[in-house]
């Protein structure tokens, strides 16, 4: 068996994971083989109230639904 379906099936995907900052700082660290991933920017998109989170891993996210999306 492979591990890519290994960890196919075992593996949640963002949009399951909590809407919480630290919930997605523990997925993002996880999928990262551990390398500890942190946000490095904060703030609302310009001319919306959308909160936006600039992460150490080079991708921007933030929730629609309460749900955690890449911008």
């Amino acid at each position: 068996m492979s591990s890519a379906f290994v960890k196919e099936t075992e593996e949640q995907w963002l949009h399951e994971i909590s809407p919480t900052l630290t919930a997605l700082i523990v997925y993002l660290t996880r999928q990262n083989n551990g390398v500890r991933v942190y946000e490095k920017k904060h703030y609302n998109a310009p001319g919306s109230n959308v909160e936006v989170f600039e992460m150490s891993n080079g991708l921007t996210y933030s929730k629609k639904d309460d749900r955690w999306v890449i911008v």
